[in-house]
């Protein structure tokens, strides 16, 4: 059964929220201006404090509650999703369905800028043979996909309850995109359910056992001009996967905290903001303080912080297994845009062996977050790599 669903957070929660923000016990911060060490603790109090004072979540819920929302169950897992058809064109082949992908620390409102012109080209200065039906799901245990109580929920168990959401929903065959777990949820699709698949358009590309075979990339692949690829990898995995090897393995622990205080939470989320988000230093150079706060009240008001992290245990302590030993891996055509900031970014003699790659795109600007970064060339990316593929009349 799918049922319609509507934000609609308990004044309570608000009030404890505010009681919570302005009783913060703050760390003392110093040699941090570049947050070098983490999270620079007077920003996230100047954040802080917007949120508790000036921050209006109900003008942001009212802003929510204007995409039509569902709710519905598949396999004991409870999944919240956004479906808003596509507008086209009379007498042309039907929108594409197309299933938007966010993965950690984001939620489904990373999408909210590109819903729109994908399923309304016309009426953002697109072509409306380019219409998509769009659908957002919210991943198992994050925002209002939850509570989530069944353990070994990962990527790969979500894109077979994809496959299911999406024939509930009267499409049997779809495209997928998306970046970080939603890359991984994307390529997992275009991999066992290639026959289901349309195709596949990924922004943070990766080999799909890389929670238990974690590899350095070879030298070998790599073109002259593509150095700068090897330096990238090995900047990330020295200073970028902390919170990654403590979510793999034990994210109850910091779940006690974090579901406790929301200022610790704040923290938690936007550093990753603003590293892994094209800023050059400057969170709010792709974000405004009410967007960085929307992604921490979505985890916040659901309290969905722990699940959202057992995410990554389920993928550590149940290993990917592929579905077949053909090449490429996922055989469904693939789109990948590379964008400058993006933490993971392929060689393309990799991305050629791995993927049926069919598109392949540099982009000028834009990283991790990029349906909120740069929602504009995101969706150019994805019109030009469908509009290929998309069934003749």
């Amino acid at each position: 059964m799918i049922e319609p669903f509507r934000v609609d957070v308990p004044q309570a929660v608000l009030d404890d929220l505010h009681d919570r923000l302005a009783r913060t016990r703050w760390t003392a911060d110093f040699a941090n201006d570049a947050w070098s060490y983490g999270a620079n603790v007077g920003y996230v109090r100047e954040l802080a404090e917007h949120w508790r004072d000036r921050y209006d979540w109900r003008a942001r819920e009212a802003a929510m509650n204007a995409f039509s929302q569902f709710r519905t169950t598949i396999d004991g897992v409870p999944i919240h999703f956004v479906h808003v058809k596509g507008i086209g064109t009379p007498g042309a082949p039907s929108p594409i369905p197309l299933i938007l992908n966010h993965g950690w620390p984001w939620t489904f409102w990373d999408f909210h800028k590109v819903i729109g012109p994908l399923t309304d080209p016309a009426a953002h200065g697109g072509d409306p043979a380019d219409a998509f039906d769009v659908v957002v799901p919210s991943l198992p245990g994050y925002g209002f996909s939850t509570p989530l109580t069944k353990v070994g929920v990962n990527f790969w168990t979500t894109a077979d309850l994809w496959v299911k959401l999406m024939a509930r929903l009267g499409y049997p065959r779809f495209a997928t995109q998306g970046g970080d777990w939603g890359a991984f949820i994307s390529a997992q699709l275009g991999h066992k359910h290639a026959d289901r698949v349309i195709g596949v358009h990924i922004h943070t590309p990766a080999p799909l056992d890389f929670m238990t075979a974690m590899r350095p990339p070879d030298p070998a692949d790599f073109e002259p001009g593509e150095a700068e690829l090897l330096k990238k990898s090995a900047h990330m995995m020295a200073e970028e996967v902390g919170y990654f090897m403590l979510q793999r393995s034990k994210p109850q622990t910091p779940a006690v905290g974090l579901n406790d205080s929301p200022a610790g939470l704040l923290a938690w989320i936007v550093e990753k903001r603003r590293s892994w988000a094209d800023t050059q230093g400057d969170v709010e150079s792709r974000f405004t303080k009410d967007e960085l706060i929307d992604t921490v009240m979505l985890y916040w008001v659901t309290e969905s912080y722990h699940t959202s992290a057992r995410y990554y245990y389920e993928a550590a302590h149940n290993p990917w297994t592929p579905s077949h030993d053909r090449t490429p891996v996922v055989e469904a055509p693939v789109g990948i845009p590379i964008l400058p900031a993006e933490l993971t970014v392929p060689t393309r003699k990799w991305a050629e062996r791995y993927y049926n790659l069919k598109h392949w795109t540099r982009l000028p600007e834009g990283g991790h977050f990029a349906p909120m970064e740069v929602p504009d060339l995101l969706v150019a990316d994805i019109r030009s790599f469908f509009r290929d593929l998309r069934a003749p009349a």
